[in-house]
């Protein structure tokens, strides 16, 4: 059995241990030598081996031979670390995908060897998904500075291992960082020119921020999927951030080791902590656990923009709602400021105070597009006309009129897909893809320009 049958909520969802069989395994790699069963031995010629367990005792992690199984069939073998290391040294490595080291609290007096081994797998091209137990965030940032690739806990999630398999199979499209010089690596554009920045900020809750922000962010990803501009998607609502939801994405914990450390950050770990998804979007979800906007300042936040835009050709922001003390950072980082609201009087009275707030700070107010969610219908003139009246009292420009999606909204994000992937025909799709298709021709022009 896969899951514990106990009755409350948590434990229903959680994986156990349970005692240890003996794996059906075709061989096992020892001491860079393979060893086929007798019953192996007698059929045809055996799957070449693709990826290694490497552990201090692979029979602690019971669960990860189990999901090892599953995934790679006879395709997979283990080996101690001393052994792993003299494996890599031999031609028959040359077939490895990638090394899967678990680890647990007895093995933190062997970081250094442990470090040693990802150090020469990345050297060999051989990636690595790192499997802890009960180990420090700080020996797992170790770890990843070292040059793992991935990083999942154990016991492991249903699913955890098949798709950190798919992420790392995935081709990387952004050219290798030249060693030592991370401000020169600019992904998707030649001339070092920094990437565009929009941000979506919900004047209320329910307004439909994070389902514009998400399908903006798709939108300019598969505008034009042979030229197109290399786009990441930023969720800073570290407290009720949802695009790992509408996007069928894990919160991952490397999340919370980026944000706790920016001041450490280089290319290599802002990386590691995004996901790709549909192979054309990096995501940055919100943490796996709810904590402070306060997190983190201005300065690590301008760090964080830096960094993003220095990697993507498209930065898009989902916002919280709430005002920080890094809203203005990302605000005078932003090329465009989206700030959506819905025909009601909440909206409204936290649209005039944000303006407000706005002009008495003397902020970039320009850079400020208001977007109506929800708006009506071309034949209700009486809706038309409260719209009119508000964006007059309010003194703004209402520049976008976003249709009311209806039910296929709230299905395509419990579904976890795009509204192209959903409800391709959905009007409120229609509207966002023609403003990604504005902003991508403004990208374009900037590029010939640049």
């Amino acid at each position: 059995m896969r899951y514990a049958g106990t009755s409350d909520a948590a434990g229903a969802f959680s994986r156990t241990k349970r005692p240890l069989r003996e794996p059906d395994r075709a061989r096992f790699l020892m001491k860079g030598e393979r060893r086929m069963t007798s019953s192996v031995a007698l059929q045809t010629e055996p799957a070449p081996v693709v990826a290694c367990t490497v552990s201090r005792d692979v029979q602690d992690f019971d669960l990860l031979i189990e999901d090892m199984e599953t995934e790679l069939g006879e395709g997979w073998g283990d080996l101690s670390f001393d052994d792993a290391i003299a494996f890599l040294e031999q031609p028959d490595a040359d077939a490895l995908e990638f090394l899967a080291i678990a680890m647990n609290a007895q093995d933190e007096g062997n970081l250094v060897r442990i470090g040693e081994l990802i150090t020469m797998a990345g050297n060999r091209g051989v990636k690595v998904i790192v499997i802890a137990e009960d180990v420090s965030p700080s020996v797992l940032h170790r770890l990843l500075r070292s040059g793992a690739t991935d990083f999942l806990p154990y016991p492991l999630p249903e699913g955890a291992l098949r798709e950190a398999i798919a992420r790392l199979r995935v081709p990387d499209p952004r050219p290798m960082m030249p060693p030592g010089d991370p401000a020169s690596f600019a992904h998707g554009t030649q001339t070092g020119r920094e990437g565009a920045i929009f941000a979506v900020h919900g004047l209320a809750g329910g307004v439909g921020a994070t389902t514009f922000a998400v399908n903006l962010a798709w939108e300019l990803a598969i505008k034009d999927k042979k030229n197109g501009p290399s786009v990441c998607l930023l969720d800073l609502d570290f407290q009720t951030g949802s695009t790992s939801t509408y996007l069928d994405l894990p919160r991952r914990d490397l999340v919370y080791e980026l944000l706790s450390d920016i001041p450490t950050m280089d290319t290599e770990s802002f990386l590691q902590a995004m996901q790709v998804f549909g192979e054309r979007l990096h995501v940055l979800t919100a943490p796996a656990d709810m904590l402070p906007l306060d997190l983190v300042g201005p300065d690590d936040i301008a760090a964080l923009l830096d960094m993003a835009r220095a990697n993507f050709d498209v930065v898009v922001i989902d916002m919280p709602k709430t005002l920080v003390s890094w809203t203005e950072t990302v605000l005078g980082h932003a090329n465009v400021y989206f700030a959506v609201m819905e025909l009601d009087m909440r909206s409204a009275q936290n649209a005039l105070r944000f303006v407000r707030l706005l002009k008495s700070e003397d902020l970039p107010y320009e850079k400020m597009r208001f977007a109506l969610n929800r708006s009506p219908r071309y034949t209700d003139l009486q809706g038309k006309a409260r719209v009119k009246r508000m964006a007059e009292s309010l003194d703004i420009d209402i520049e976008l009129m976003l249709p009311d999606g209806q039910k296929q909204i709230s299905q395509a994000c419990d579904h976890g897909l795009p509204l192209s992937e959903n409800a391709g025909k959905n009007p409120l799709r229609k509207e966002i893809a023609k403003v990604a298709a504005s902003l991508h021709e403004l990208i374009a022009s900037e590029v010939e320009a640049g």
